[in-house]
């Protein structure tokens, strides 16, 4: 390991303890961790900062304003009445039910869908505590289900950059999408059977701020603005999320439509000035901006590429395709972790995985598939934007958030790559 190397990985580790330790104020460790890598010559103060002009976190920026004026329309209030109705109930059943409706939303909303996991986050942030249903118990549960489609026809991201690293690679077989849709439904059910068992594992407090106490929550208010502004602020969260659906169609713009939205509704005084400035420099905007910088320093120090060719030269020829698929939808799993870069992680190990796989002779489809599904399902650490919203919106210590996502990540793994090769027979 070189100099660079072992410094950009001590930044990290230092990151991942400040964050553990709890003692850091929510967004801090990865600020510091910026600093530190203009200090060590490192990374320049454009590089170390690049995160809080990256287009991805200017445009969920931008959503936060959007969905913080849309939190205050009586369409949420509907919506979120509904939830409340289930969390008043309590019980296990209830629990279930909001589970699996999330997971068919996601079905529409499609997998990872940054629009929907915002939107089911900031709903269940202002359910009241309640002891019946701590909505603590449901941060997590319904914040990763977005990920998880229970009906996955919308798999149409995953399996083109599935076909596009197979081609990569040089291999012309064909892929099915009836079948790469299959191993995203044995996923989803991994991730539901894992929510299922952890119910009683999930902590118990506060996350909204507003207590129940032991009486049943009150539904939620409805809005008080006009019907027009009502309307135009549905429109601008839908014109943001069809927005953000069509980013390969309309290119950079894409990333500014949450933002235009958001001053839209600032014009139009759905929302004053201070709103829109807390929502824009929200703690966890923070915490997404500023672990892009770390992500790039380790990248470019040349680690993630030690680690690739490492594991390559290591395997050999006797070592069983399962354990191949499942070493490399690992690393691409933690490494999309670690840096935030999921398509750069998958197209790091999918040409790895997939010329392993033809040099012994292996079917390489079940590799490929597993490998890029994998890249979207890390998020044991909350280093990323869906992760980090949890934990911060969630209030939870990191402990806790592990308890829970340790298991599901592993539980996940292992789901993917048994899929893919019940799927794509590594002989066949």
């Amino acid at each position: 390991m070189t100099m660079e190397m072992i410094l950009a990985l001590g930044i990290l580790v230092l990151m991942i303890v400040m964050i553990m330790s709890d003692k850091f104020a929510f967004g801090a460790p990865p600020i510091i961790a910026c600093l530190l890598l203009v200090v060590t010559g490192l990374s320049t103060v454009p590089q170390a900062f690049a995160g809080f002009i990256n287009p991805s976190v200017i445009m969920i920026a931008g959503f936060m304003v959007v969905m913080a004026g849309l939190m205050k329309t009586d369409f949420i209030g509907k919506v979120q009445s509904a939830m409340v109705a289930l969390v008043n109930k309590g019980g296990y059943k209830s629990y279930v039910l909001l589970v699996v409706v999330v997971m068919l939303g996601a079905s529409l909303a499609g997998s990872g869908s940054t629009g929907y996991y915002v939107l089911i986050l900031s709903i269940v942030s202002a359910i009241p505590y309640n002891k019946k249903m701590p909505t603590s118990k449901l941060m997590m549960p319904l914040g990763f289900a977005t990920n998880h489609p229970l009906v996955p026809f919308n798999v149409a991201l995953f399996y083109g950059v599935t076909v596009s690293v197979l081609e990569t690679a040089g291999y012309a077989g064909g892929l099915s999408m009836a079948k790469f849709a299959v191993v995203n439904l044995v996923l989803s059910l991994g991730f539901l059977a894992w929510t299922l068992i952890a119910y009683r594992l999930l902590p118990d407090h506060p996350v909204s701020g507003v207590s129940g106490d032991d009486q049943d929550v009150m539904e939620a208010s409805t809005s008080s603005m006009p019907a027009w502004k009502e309307n135009c602020t549905i429109a601008a969260f839908i014109l943001s999320v069809i927005g953000m659906m069509l980013m390969s169609q309309i290119g950079n713009a894409a990333y500014v439509i949450p933002g235009l939205a958001g001053a839209f509704l600032l014009i139009i005084n759905v929302l004053d000035f201070k709103e829109v400035r807390n929502n824009m420099g929200a703690p966890v905007i923070l915490m997404m901006a500023g672990v892009i910088g770390v992500a790039d320093a380790l990248a470019n120090s040349g680690f993630t590429a030690m680690i690739g060719e490492a594991v390559a030269d290591g395997l050999g020829s006797s070592i069983s395709p399962f354990i191949l698929i499942l070493m490399f939808a690992l690393l691409t799993s933690t490494c999309a972790t670690f840096t935030g870069s999921n398509m750069g992680s998958v197209f790091i190990f999918a040409p790895i995985a997939i010329t392993t796989s033809l040099s012994l002779g292996l079917n390489p489809v079940a590799a490929a598939a597993a490998v890029a599904i994998s890249g979207w399902n890390g998020g044991y650490m909350p280093i990323d934007g869906m992760p980090a919203m949890i934990l911060g919106m969630g209030k939870y210590k990191l402990s806790q958030f592990w308890l829970f996502s340790v298991p599901m990540y592993l539980i996940r793994i292992l789901a993917i790559c048994i899929g893919a090769m019940l799927m794509f027979p590594v002989n066949g």
